[in-house]
């Protein structure tokens, strides 16, 4: 067995895009096509599903990001378009992970928004309190818990 044909190279990767994205799913699909990669590509609510060896999808997801960095996002899916483990078509309900993508999803407005307008912050430095102030608190809270 050649390393291509190895299972353990293989990848599937989720292409999701933001609710602002500059192209839509069926457009995403169509550029992932042109890419003339050897991929497996599945048009889906969310954007598409690509599958294949592990190294030539990571060069799609390059080259498509590239098109709306701040708006495509991907992430990994652990079984390959239809696969009756997770396929709902053989499941007959939506897949486990579904309702996770669909919660992630609400948030990726704000996320495509803080990529498109960074902005410096400054975390809130706490400073130390004394050792006497934490004796203090804690003698506090031991007292009100005998009183329960």
């Amino acid at each position: 067995m050649s390393g291509k044909e190895k299972e353990g190279e293989k990848a599937t990767r989720m292409i999701i895009l933001g609710p602002s994205a500059r192209l839509s799913s069926s457009e995403l699909v169509q550029k992932l096509h042109l890419l003339g990669l050897p991929l497996t590509i599945k048009s889906t609510c969310y954007g598409a599903l690509i599958h294949g060896d592990e190294d030539v999808v990571m060069e799609a997801v390059k080259r498509i990001r590239s098109l709306d960095p701040p708006n495509i996002f991907t992430k990994e899916r652990g079984f390959p378009p239809g696969d009756p483990r997770r396929c709902r078509g053989h499941r007959g309900a939506a897949r486990e992970g579904y309702h996770q993508l669909e919660k992630e999803f609400k948030l990726l407005g704000y996320v495509c928004e803080a990529l498109e307008n960074p902005q410096e912050v400054a975390p809130e430095i706490k400073e130390k309190i004394s050792v006497d102030e934490f004796r203090r608190i804690a003698e506090k809270a031991q007292k009100s818990k005998q009183k329960t």
